[in-house]
């Protein structure tokens, strides 16, 4: 797979070594360099870009402006920060960025970057495997899940998951075996989806818990290891309907 991408940066030296470093990889191919983000906007528009090297301090547009008003969705391209000033790490995860490269930074540092967006855009283009339609509900058959964690997608192995919390924009995934928990920047509603429907349970606004990680429950709350979570009104007949098949 080949990437389409462009370089964007201010900084006649910094877009120069960007360029540099994108041509001697080889499963990049550079379309463009800019000097002025809103330049590279109106391309971002025309053509199809894959990949965005990102400068963030800029005039007129700066970086995360120009991040915030491309399209979402999984075919918009991905954006990968160079910047001078670590304090914009966080901005940079709350706009979707794939990855944030400090200045100065070597061809090991670059290309180790890259790579993440090269794994991430085959992740994307693997063809779904068909599943064959039956009376139930189609739950997915893979035992885990992909969880995009900074800025990197972690796999997750549904055996491993005990509980989830819903944090505002975040969830917090609690595993067996470790005492910290996994942060991604997604909704509870949208992990629920993925989740197979027979292993998984909401039971809460803010939780979803794993059922056959359960080591008690009563009809008002389940007790995972030392961890004892009600069950919200809402969500209460489903879970005293699943409580009722072991009275």
């Amino acid at each position: 797979m080949i990437l389409n991408c462009i370089a964007v940066d201010d900084e006649p030296l910094a877009l120069s070594q960007v360029c540099k470093f994108i041509e001697q990889t080889t499963f990049l191919k550079l379309a463009g360099k800019y000097a002025n983000a809103v330049h590279a906007l109106k391309v971002i528009r025309t053509e199809k870009i894959d990949l965005i090297f990102l400068d963030i301090q800029m005039p007129d547009l700066n970086g995360i402006e120009l991040a915030r008003v491309l399209d979402t969705g999984l075919d918009k391209p991905r954006i990968i920060f160079t910047t001078a000033y670590n304090q914009f790490a966080l901005e940079g995860y709350t706009v979707d960025a794939l990855d944030y490269l400090l200045k100065p930074f070597n061809y090991k540092e670059f290309h180790r970057t890259a790579q993440k967006a090269l794994n991430y855009a085959e992740l994307l283009n693997r063809p779904a495997t068909r599943v064959p339609m039956t009376n139930e509900t189609e739950t997915p058959k893979e035992n885990y899940l992909f969880l995009k964690v900074e800025y990197q997608l972690v796999r997750i192995a549904l055996d491993d998951i005990l509980y989830i919390e819903g944090l505002k924009d975040y969830v917090k995934v609690s595993l067996k075996d470790t005492e910290k928990a996994i942060l991604s920047r997604t909704s509870l509603k949208a992990l629920e989806e993925k989740l197979p429907p027979k292993r998984f349970m909401r039971v809460h606004r803010s939780f979803i818990v794993s059922l056959d990680k359960i080591t008690s429950m009563t009809k008002s709350s389940v007790c995972i290891g030392k961890t004892m979570i009600s069950v919200g009104d809402h969500h209460k007949d489903a879970f005293v309907k699943f409580v009722g098949k072991w009275i």
